[in-house]
């Protein structure tokens, strides 16, 4: 018997809930509030059945361009062949979340904002750009030191205690 080309086939992992996690869902998830420009992670919950993403957008990050009561519109670029696809899904909101990527790089504009503040008032000029880590300095291993001696491990004997 031929398997099925469903909607919903070859989920049965992708879809599940986690651990202690199944029940009714969680009121916080309808309370957050989603702004045009805000970039989402898409993660269905299998608990919500409509509004629910294709298995293709699951995992993936996109950027909100419509806001509704319930649901949220993301641009997502979808690979097809060798160009890029914008694709406009409409999703509800118990199947996106916002992305933690895009924090790392507003807390470092707000940090780097501080730091041109600081530097402005006791008027010295600062770097605000990351810098690679230099490598680490050369070194010599000896082999005959004390501490640098190879070992020898010996297994132990198996001894029963009845």
């Amino acid at each position: 018997m031929p398997h099925s080309f469903g909607y919903r086939a070859r989920t049965r992992d992708m879809f599940k809930r986690g651990f202690k996690k199944r029940g009714v869902i969680q009121l916080s998830t309808f309370m957050r509030p989603y702004r045009v420009g805000d970039y989402v992670d898409i993660k269905a919950n299998a608990a919500q059945q409509k509004g629910m993403p294709h298995k293709f957008y699951h995992g993936r990050t996109g950027i909100v361009y419509n806001v509704t009561p319930r649901a949220v519109g993301v641009l997502i670029n979808k690979r097809v062949g060798n160009r890029f696809i914008q694709k406009r899904v409409n999703l509800r909101v118990e199947h996106v979340r916002h992305s933690k990527g895009r924090q790392v790089f507003l807390d470092r504009v707000k940090q780097n904002v501080a730091l041109r503040a600081e530097a402005k008032e006791k008027g010295e000029t600062v770097l605000l750009r990351r810098v690679q880590a230099v490598p680490r300095e050369a070194r010599v291993v000896e082999a005959g030191s004390s501490k640098n001696l190879p070992q020898t491990l010996n297994p132990l004997r198996y001894e029963t205690t009845i």
